[in-house]
Parts: C-alpha cells; sequence; structure tokens
C-alpha cells in the first residue's frame, strides 16, 4: 500500500511535517514551547521524550484534534488546520491507543470506519479492508469479535484502519504498545515496508530500541521543549565519545595522553592490563587541538588525532597496547543527557 499520489502540494515539498513557534497553554501550563519541528519527505522519524513532555499534545495539534495557543503548523506543504479538508485523507493516524465497538469483528469494525470516511471509495472498500488485516497479521481474526482480541492486536487492527487508504504520512503513537516480540517485529517490519513505498511515517514511543531499529531521522522533547532533532547518525555523533585503552603500562600511557590534550581516567585492572579512559573532544576526531603541554612530544599535526594517531604516539613513548577502541555515546546516553531522565530501552 503505497502513499496517495498526487496529494497535496503534488509531493514538491521538502518537509512533510514543519512546525514553526508551536505552543500549547493550558492555563499557565505550557505543555508545548516553541516547538519548530522538520519532518523530511519520506522519513521514519521517531518523535522521543519521557511521559509528559509534550508528545501526544503535539501531535493532537498538528493533526487539527486540538488548537494551538501560537505558532503554526504545515502538514503535506499545506497549512493547518485551514487545509484539514484537503490533507487529512492523505494522514492515517493512530493516537492514543484504538477505539472499537467490542462486539463487532475487526472485519465489522474497519467496514463501518471506513463508510464513516467521506472520501473512501465503498466498491473497494472490501479488498481494502482484507488488504490492511493482512498487513497488519490480523488476517486470521478478523472475524473474530474485537472485545477477544489481546491489547496487542487492538493495536494492530488500529494501525490497519488507519491504512485502509493510500496514506502520503502516518503518524503512530505508541504503535507497539502492549505487542509481543512477534507482533514487535511485524509492526516494525510494516513501518519499513511503508518507508520504502514513500510513505512519511511518524512515530512516537518510549521504546529507545523500536525507535533505533527503525527510524531514520528523530526529535527529542524535554518538559514541552524540543531539546534536539536531526538523523538518527548525526544525534549519536553530536553525543561525547571517549577513548578505552587496555595497557600494562598505564601510569605511561596517561602521562601521553595528557600531553596529547585529553584528561585520561585510570579504570578497573583486567587481567591482560589496565583499562585507561579518556574523554576524546570533536576536535580530536576531526582535527587536533593539543593541549598546552605538548613540549615533550614532537609537533602534533591534525593526523594524530585520528585513533591510529593516538596509537602512534603511545607506541612511540613504549606504551604496550592491548586494546584500543572509541566507544560514543548510545542514544540513550544522548538522551539522558539531553533530559536529564531515564529512558525504557527494551519492552
Amino acid at each position: 500500500m503505497t502513499g496517495a499520489a498526487g496529494g497535496p502540494g503534488s509531493r514538491t515539498y521538502g518537509l512533510t511535517i514543519e512546525t514553526q513557534g508551536l505552543t500549547k497553554r493550558f492555563g499557565q501550563q505550557v505543555a508545548v514551547n516553541d516547538l519548530d519541528l522538520a519532518v523530511p519527505s519520506g522519513a521514519v522519524f521517531g518523535f522521543l521524550g519521557p511521559n509528559g513532555s509534550g508528545k501526544t499534545t503535539t501531535i493532537r495539534m498538528l493533526l487539527g484534534l486540538a488548537a494551538a495557543s501560537a505558532g503554526s503548523v504545515r502538514l503535506l506543504g499545506m497549512d493547518m488546520p485551514g487545509k484539514f479538508q484537503v490533507v487529512l485523507p492523505h494522514v492515517g493516524a493512530l493516537v492514543e491507543g484504538p477505539a472499537f465497538y467490542p462486539f463487532l469483528s475487526g472485519t465489522a469494525n474497519l467496514h463501518r470506519l471506513d463508510a464513516a470516511t467521506r472520501h473512501a471509495a465503498p466498491a473497494t472498500r472490501k479488498i481494502r479492508v482484507n488488504q490492511a488485516l493482512e498487513q497488519v497479521g490480523l488476517s486470521h481474526a478478523a472475524g473474530k469479535r474485537v472485545h477477544a482480541y489481546s491489547l496487542g492486536m487492538k493495536q494492530r487492527l488500529g494501525i490497519a484502519n488507519a491504512l485502509l487508504s493510500p496514506r502520503e504520512l502516518l503518524v503512530l503513537d505508541e504503535p507497539t504498545n502492549g505487542l509481543d516480540p512477534q507482533g514487535t517485529r511485524e509492526v516494525r517490519n510494516l513501518v519499513r515496508s511503508l518507508a520504502a513505498d514513500g510513505t512519511t511515517v511518524f512515530v512516537s514511543s518510549h521504546l529507545l530500541a523500536e525507535v533505533e531499529q527503525i527510524c531514520t531521522h528523530a526529535a527529542i522533547m524535554s518538559a514541552g521543549r524540543l531539546v534536539a532533532q536531526g538523523p538518527l547518525s548525526e544525534l549519536r555523533r553530536s553525543g561525547s565519545a571517549c577513548i578505552r585503552l587496555v595497557t600494562p603500562d598505564a601510569r605511561a600511557a596517561m602521562t601521553v595522553l595528557a600531553r596529547l590534550g585529553l584528561s585520561p581516567e585510570p579504570a578497573a585492572a583486567q587481567p591482560d592490563g589496565e583499562v585507561v579512559t579518556a574523554a576524546l573532544a570533536e576536535p580530536h576526531i576531526k582535527g587536533y587541538r593539543p593541549g598546552p603541554d605538548v613540549s615533550a612530544l614532537e609537533a602534533v599535526t591534525p593526523a594524530d588525532a585520528a585513533p591510529e594517531g593516538i596509537v602512534a604516539h603511545l607506541v612511540q613513548a613504549g606504551v604496550r597496547v592491548r586494546g584500543f577502541a572509541v566507544e560514543r555515546e548510545s542514544l540513550e546516553d544522548r538522551f539522558v543527557a539531553l533530559t536529564g531522565e531515564g529512558f525504557d530501552v527494551a519492552q
């Protein structure tokens, strides 16, 4: 099921979602504060943040379900909520969990929901319902009443409802909530296939492991503010890095690293030597800026700043190197550094 052809803006827009200064107040409380969000077309975009950070409120404003106190929203290259009648037929959404008629079957629920959609074609309804159920792995339970569905099955039925028509944008709020590992894998594969067909997928989640596996871009919210956004690879790179050295000559190694402008710290001993760590600032990765005490070594060049250059200096000084690695912050580490809060990394 691919994105709708000839949709709003005729796909000439570079950003599927764009907000400027988006703000939502509830009395004196500011739930979303001056949000500038940029979601590239064709991306799988992870929207991250602890509970209460403003994720669901933002999604509701994006879809015209809640009025913004200030700022602007553009979806598919058009202003929202002013153009909602043109935009929303091209947007599928699952927000705050699915709601269905419990004593109707999954198939009957989707038929009723599709019939309530003004732009849905009745002639193709049966085919589209069957395709959507197959996509989310519910064909075997299509005739079962929804009250007998597990939470995970209801979640997948909600995604099926969002896929009843071709979409250019799919907005999923906690799409793997309540799913078992098999269901989680199915949703993950579904998101990937939709993105491969050109659909932009916007995923709000608290499961960091899922975001890291399926998303190309991400944004991190904290207390209603956007604290970081961009390609996932850049978010990882923007965090700190350190070197981890295993050597039986820890004291000599620390002297060399200090002269190279690093700040080495000893760590626990292990069978093949002591571990020495040192924070690796960005200049040491892209281009070296030596510290004040470099007189004991030859002139340091940018090449010396690369990991192999650091190892060369260690060896030149007679340090026996038994292990050397550059370790970067994980996305979880980056999240904690930006928000000061923990994050669920597994289901």
